[in-house]
């Protein structure tokens, strides 16, 4: 459920469509997403899952996988 909700707001803030974004899609070198992009994509998260990002976990986020296991750890 994660993934799906996750792949919508990527697809949403990038204007691409759901079904190119996959598990191991990397923000920057498949998305070409720059620090703004994931920022919003990391702030709409936060209100949908109720979930915080620090900085340095968001940094760390790298692929669309990365973004999953941090939001499903998040709510465990």
């Amino acid at each position: 459920m994660e993934f799906e909700k996750i792949r919508e707001v990527i697809s949403e803030q990038m204007g691409i469509e759901a079904d190119d974004i996959k598990m191991e899609t990397s923000f920057t070198n498949d998305l070409s997403a720059d620090s703004l992009d994931i920022l919003q994509i990391i702030t709409e998260l936060e209100e949908i899952f109720g979930v915080e990002f620090n900085g340095e976990n968001a940094e760390k986020l790298k692929t669309v996988a990365d973004v999953v296991d941090y939001i499903k750890e998040a709510l465990a």
